[in-house]
């Protein structure tokens, strides 16, 4: 490649030397790659890297690991040192951790954060108002086999609720392996060693978020197949909110105690959210029910989080909803069989009026019974619903609810 030359014009001089002449003409030079330096660089088809030894970092020893080397960071530059202005998280004082919030500002971003990060990343501008995730000001994510237990207080207080597997909270306070936290409607302590927070709650909550269409009328005709002469399956009520499968134009799936339904788009509202925990009340002081239904229940809701397996007859390894209602039964000494539509054969039928904690609730599709759930009062149900949701607490009329019966004296 040619060279362009520029001709220039100076001022003839009776003094200096061809020597002078030709350092000034070395420093020009100089001056003209520095000034290029920029453009060619970058052009690596038109240069040989030449190796440069760089000193070896600094030792990062802050107390509230707020610096840490840029070569941990893979950065160009490793004597450089890079400085978190306001990181969130939870930190421990170490460089590993301190790398961790550095990943964590940097998924931020990738999750539309409006900060302005620099090239070199040695300056961090966060805004001064706090910025909220997922609707969270400090998200945690539990994860866990079946469900985290939430306590009244730390290590030995009372069942309050609890969380199944990638449910989220707001972590209030962390302090001694405990984290004071909200979720939903459930406020106490969860144990630090099974709750995600910082970059892996983030990275975890965008990968299990979900959409859900939540019911804006009375009575939506839940359809085998979408269009509006297709046989309904059954009718959910306002407020109730159902697992988004697909998006059509006029209607969406979703999913209905693992299996596939429709509903019309003109009747729903389309959210993404995380899940919640569950509250679990004293029945036994609340409804001021019998003993045995009291502890039939309690005792039901020990699983609540745990898997849903077809077939499955496993309270903490997987059941599904017959076998559920089912094992939970036969601890009281009632058998039943492993099949929902002949469960709803045993005891004596009750109404929506006269129905009390520890009866059983089944649902139909297509006049035909194909799912039982437990109801503990309140308007809920019990029940081992879908491979994605486990076993959960549901309102009774989440569907319209086919036939309830009563085991229990």
């Amino acid at each position: 490649m040619a060279k362009k030359s520029k001709k220039t014009s100076r001022k003839k001089s009776g003094q200096g030397s061809f020597g002078k002449y030709i350092i000034v003409g070395l420093a020009a030079v100089t001056v003209c790659l520095f000034s290029l330096r920029d453009v060619i660089l970058p052009l690596d088809q038109f240069y040989v890297p030449i190796p440069i030894t760089v000193p070896e970092p600094e030792t990062v020893s802050a107390p509230d690991a707020q610096i840490i080397s840029a070569e941990s960071l893979g950065l160009a530059g490793a004597a450089d040192v890079v400085e978190l202005t306001g990181s969130r998280g939870i930190n421990d004082g170490t460089e590993e951790q301190s790398l961790n919030l550095v990943l964590a500002d940097k998924v931020l971003v990738q999750l539309g954060a409006e900060y302005e990060i620099e090239k070199s990343l040695e300056e961090l501008e966060i805004p001064e108002e706090p910025i909220t995730y997922f609707g969270y000001n400090n998200l945690g994510i539990a994860e866990v086999s079946n469900h985290l237990n939430i306590r009244e207080k730390p290590v030995d207080g009372n069942l309050v609720g609890k969380m199944s597997n990638h449910a989220a909270c707001e972590v209030l306070d962390v302090e001694d392996g405990w984290a004071h936290i909200r979720s939903g409607k459930v406020e106490g302590y969860v144990s630090t060693e099974f709750l995600l927070t910082g970059p892996k709650a983030l990275l975890t909550a965008q990968e299990v978020i979900e959409p859900v269409a939540i019911v804006s009328g009375d009575g939506l005709k839940v359809r085998e197949q979408p269009g509006i002469n297709n046989p309904v399956i059954t009718f959910v009520s306002k407020g109730e909110e159902l697992i988004v499968l697909d998006q059509m134009d006029d209607w969406i799936k979703v999913d209905l105690d693992g299996e596939e339904a429709y509903v019309s788009a003109d009747y729903v509202t389309i959210e993404d959210k995380l899940q919640t925990a569950v509250t679990m009340k004293d029945l036994l002081q609340e409804y001021g029910v019998q003993s045995t239904r009291a502890q039939l229940v309690e005792y039901a809701k020990q699983f609540v989080g745990n898997r849903y397996v077809w077939g499955g007859v496993s309270l903490t390894n997987g059941v599904d909803c017959s076998g559920f209602t089912m094992q939970i039964y036969k601890k009281y000494g009632i058998s039943l069989p492993h099949h929902a539509a002949s469960q709803a054969n045993y005891g004596t039928r009750v109404t929506a009026e006269t129905i009390r904690p520890g009866d059983l609730i089944f649902y139909s599709k297509g006049g035909r019974i194909n799912h039982v759930g437990i109801y503990i009062g309140n308007g809920q149900v019990l029940h081992a619903s879908s491979p994605r949701t486990g076993i959960k607490i549901s309102s009774m009329y989440y569907r319209t609810p086919a036939r309830m019966i009563s085991l229990l004296p």
